[in-house]
């Protein structure tokens, strides 16, 4: 029997860029204005656990599904490659209790968030409990968008949402949470 390498899956890349928002109702219209869809709003609960390198976090979407999220990206302000995995999760509390008993929690986040799509882009709107509302872009790296042209509609999208340096955020909500304790 043929065993898989140690890695050999290809993690999913999109290019990141996330920010703190001064008025939710004006990101509101401009994300609207430049949509091509928008997908249902969503609650959803991140549980982060301790892990040797990147990040590790279990997504509950409230009503939905729960999903593992395993993901590296580094701690820059502006647009950041990322990589990672997304898996559903077939038995929820247990595994969730595995993570805990092995790995520890080390946050929590809870958000509201509105999803919209612009090309390959996730546009989210979000508003975190404790820590405020966000901007966040999320493009998806294809044959069809390679890293070149993502970057430039990243730039192209904080331009249009008039995104200034000083609102640029380096860290993820899970580790702004830690800092806020």
């Amino acid at each position: 029997m043929n065993m898989p390498s140690e890695r050999s899956a290809t993690p999913s890349c999109n290019i990141e860029l996330k920010a703190r928002l001064s008025s939710l109702e004006s990101a509101q219209r401009v994300a609207s204005s430049l949509a091509d869809s928008r997908l249902p709003d969503q609650h959803q609960i991140d549980t982060y656990f301790h892990c040797r390198e990147g990040r590790l976090k279990l997504r509950e979407i409230v009503g939905e599904r729960i999903e593992l999220i395993a993901y590296c990206r580094p701690n820059v302000s502006g647009p950041k490659a990322s990589s990672y995995f997304v898996l559903p999760v077939s038995e929820p509390i247990r595994f969730k209790e595995a993570l805990v008993t092995t790995l520890g929690i080390r946050s929590r986040v809870e958000k509201h968030r509105e999803i919209y799509l612009h090309r390959n882009v996730r546009i989210h709107l979000d508003r975190v409990v404790g820590l405020g509302e966000f901007l966040e872009f999320e493009a998806v790296l294809s044959e069809a968008y390679l890293e070149a042209e993502s970057q430039r509609l990243v730039r192209d999208l904080r331009q249009r949402f008039g995104i200034a340096d000083d609102d640029l955020l380096e860290a993820s909500y899970g580790e702004m949470i830690e800092t806020a304790r």
